[in-house]
């Protein structure tokens, strides 16, 4: 014992010695394994950041005679600044702890001198993690730590500081808290966000070297056991004053630079694009086989010289440039079985001389081969993306153990593809701006009932996503576009509806999204069709209401219904025979009364199943309101969801030869400026007794009741534009004149 302690000495004095200029460092566990004979061993790696050599670590000591030996592998240096002016580098050292059998705890500590010269003045820094040694109820397994790291040497300009996102992963998916350390020095201006670990500035920072000293805490989400080998257990509940289940100190520093021209990403600061991955994302690495990550970045107005990387021992780094600022690297990596089952943290920078971009980080999880597998073709569409995984690909994987993010989104299957859809808003999907791209991103994931005690079943873990790029308004084109649309309920899994507006009254030719808004002129037919899918057999649609608002909110309070309770209330309104799950209509088109030129139709829509009386859909138009809904559980059907599409947009106030000569004397609908007191002829409805709702505005109907009159009317309107002509170009020629002989008498003083 005292041989290991003099050898922890030697390791401390090196280190003493070789970190004169100290930046940080952090510490990642693997989960703990729990021997035979009842002692556990416990491996970590060590990270440490410096400026002159990194490869000489501080070595790690236990707290109260809980380790009884330790095994440390070499010490290698994973990146250094390509210029070789000994700016930053990092080094990784991995170290292997046996833990008695009757202890609940492992703490580890190490110190040594001396930070970077810095504003806050600190000199000696110390490390620090602790981990409790129980086994959790909820898993069944030891506990695992938060996963973090930072690259070696972090840059901003005093006038472009926004955030600091930093990694807090935890592998147990318990809720991860980011405070500063007992014995920290806060810089001045700074505070920490503890939930989403993220550094922000309260007021202007000082221009210098900053170091930050983060303690990272794990505490589950339930109330749970944990049991240790001495045979005594304790409980850990849910409730913010509980104890953590583990501490990582995290340490690093942060040169604030003077100010720069221009703080816009991708101007002197480097953007991150879209092969870029996205902070926080999970991927994984076979055991055996090459891993690779590319990320790529662009300075239009600067030069990208290097990539900084936080990352395993062994893992390379390829740096290329390219046109217009852009530059490139490739991280590649062969993990062994001794990594199996390891999450590790990955963290990059793109580096100029002025500055650098934000930090990313991810975190790469080390499986074998037959844990994962699976083709997922996915297809994207304006705003939903389909997910189809050949079965094939996926042997012996059970199917309902499979769930998306938001696991009351369903799957449906046949005997070759298991496959899901999922609009852009739905289902746990996430939206992300990845500097040139915007991406929607969603995930398959297997589960674990939590009554198993043991499972048999594979891993499952695929990512998909869909990405558009940036020179697509993608927001406007969302906006005006919404014809699909995506529903999950627990009776009836999922399923969605498409609303389109068709050419003709053919149903089969549809406006593309491209030419929306569509343009149409008063009178003029539209077309438009509602068709519902789902994943059970023979149901049936029913379109309960539709409405006009002269925008997209379906709530406005002016409105005009077309159909209400099942029954159709605008004459024009014309429903073509269909199947049970398309409703294809055609209404003449109107303007509502004031400042509008757009229409949008609202939908309240419902799928039933067929054969009961009680349905909404068997009970059709219902002029009696009392009678419009029975209780749910009487038969099997879906809620009430709204469905949208638009604008029609109107142009000219010419009537269609076509309408008028099939609808002569049908109802014109016009805009009509209200003067005094507008006067309006209504017309009952031909299905229901009830008065049409206008919400507080109007829709002025005017009946054209003879050709006669319509004639008239016709000359009149003539007339009085030939008689308007003459009088705009009599004062026209009056004005010019005027201003002919201003324009000389200003010339000639």
């Amino acid at each position: 014992m005292e041989a290991g302690a003099v050898l922890l000495l030697l390791f401390a004095l090196c280190g003493f010695a070789s970190t004169q200029s100290f930046y940080g460092d952090s510490i990642n566990f693997k989960t703990p394994h729990k021997k035979a004979d009842g002692t556990f061993t416990v491996t970590f790696d060590h990270r440490q950041n410096g400026r002159d050599s990194c490869v000489n670590q501080s070595s790690y000591t236990c707290d109260g005679g809980v380790c009884t030996g330790f095994s440390m592998s070499s010490v290698l240096q994973t990146d250094q600044d390509s210029l070789g002016q000994k700016l930053w580098c990092q080094s990784e050292g991995q170290t292997t702890a046996t833990v008695s059998t009757n202890k609940t705890t492992l703490s580890l500590r190490a110190a040594g001198c001396c930070w970077v010269s810095n504003v806050e003045g600190k000199t000696n820094w110390t490390s620090h993690a602790e981990l409790d040694l129980g086994t959790r109820s909820d898993s069944h397994a030891l506990n695992s730590c938060p996963v973090t790291t930072t690259v070696s040497s972090l840059r901003v300009p005093q006038n472009c500081f926004s955030r600091v996102q930093l990694l807090a992963h935890d592998p147990d998916a318990d809720k991860v808290k980011c405070r500063f350390a007992e014995d920290a020095t806060v810089p001045t201006n700074f505070t920490l966000n503890e939930t989403t670990c993220t550094l922000t500035s309260t007021g202007e920072i000082p221009i210098g070297v900053h170091v930050f000293e983060l303690m990272l805490e794990d505490f589950s989400t339930k109330n749970l056991t944990l049991t240790y080998a001495d045979g005594t257990s304790a409980t850990r509940t849910a409730s913010d004053g509980a104890a953590p289940l583990c501490k990582v100190k995290l340490q690093f520093s942060m040169e604030v630079l003077s100010a720069i021209s221009n703080c816009a990403p991708g101007n002197v600061q480097p953007m991150f694009l879209s092969k870029t991955p996205s902070h926080g994302d999970i991927l994984h690495a076979t055991a055996g086989q090459k891993f690779q990550l590319t990320a790529e970045a662009q300075a239009s107005h600067s030069s990208i010289y290097d990539f900084q990387v936080s990352g395993p021992r062994n893992m390379t780094k390829v740096f290329s440039d390219g046109q217009n600022g852009k530059a490139e690297v490739t991280l590649s990596w062969t993990p062994d079985q001794s990594d199996l089952y390891r999450f590790i943290p990955v963290c990059f920078t793109a580096e100029t001389n002025a500055t650098q971009s934000e930090m990313r980080c991810v975190v790469v999880m080390v499986i074998q081969a037959s844990i994962i597998q699976g083709k997922a073709n996915v297809k994207c569409s304006p705003n939903k993306m389909e997910v189809a995984i050949d079965k094939s690909s996926m042997p012996d994987i059970d199917e309902n153990f499979l769930k998306l993010r938001d696991p009351s989104c369903s799957f449906t299957s046949n005997g070759t593809h298991i496959m899901a859809s999922m609009s852009f808003s739905t289902c746990g999907t996430k939206a992300e701006d990845k500097g040139d791209f915007l991406v929607f991103k969603n995930e398959i994931n297997s589960f674990e009932l939590a009554s198993e005690i043991i499972v048999r079943r594979k891993t499952v873990k695929i990512d998909f996503s869909c990405q558009f790029p940036k020179t697509i308004s993608i927001s406007s084109y969302y906006n005006l576009h919404k014809s699909d649309y995506i529903f999950t309920e627990s009776s009836f899994g999922s399923f969605g509806y498409t609303f389109e507006i068709f050419r003709d009254g053919n149903f089969t030719n549809k406006v593309e999204a491209s030419a929306y808004p569509v343009e149409v002129k008063l009178l003029e037919k539209v077309y438009m069709g509602i068709q519902a899918e789902s994943e059970l057999p023979n149901v049936t649609l029913f379109v309960e209401s539709c409405k006009a608002t002269p925008d997209d909110n379906p709530d406005n309070t002016l409105y005009y219904d077309l159909i209400k309770n099942g029954c159709l209330q605008d004459e024009t309104v014309k429903v073509y025979p269909s199947n049970q799950t398309v409703f294809n209509f055609e209404v003449q088109a109107f303007k509502f009364t004031g400042n509008y030129d757009q229409v949008y139709i609202t939908c309240s829509v419902i799928l039933c199943e067929p054969g009961s009386s009680f349905s909404r859909c068997a009970q059709g138009c219902l002029t009696d309101a009392s009678r419009r809904r029975r209780k749910r559980e009487l038969t099997k059907e879906t809620d009430s969801h709204y469905i949208i599409q638009g604008p029609l947009r109107f142009v000219g106030q010419g009537v269609p030869s076509a309408a008028v000569d099939d609808n002569f004397n049908n109802v014109v609908m016009e805009k009509i400026e209200k003067i005094e007191t507008p006067i309006t002829t209504a017309i009952p409805p031909p299905a229901s007794s009830d008065t049409k709702s206008s919400g507080g505005g109007g829709v002025i109907r005017e009946i054209l009741n003879t050709n006669t009159s319509t004639l008239i009317f016709a000359s009149a309107f003539i007339v009085s534009l030939v008689v308007m002509a003459v009088m705009v170009a009599y004062f026209t020629r009056k004005r010019k004149a005027e201003d002919r002989k201003l324009l000389i008498s200003d010339w000639e003083n």
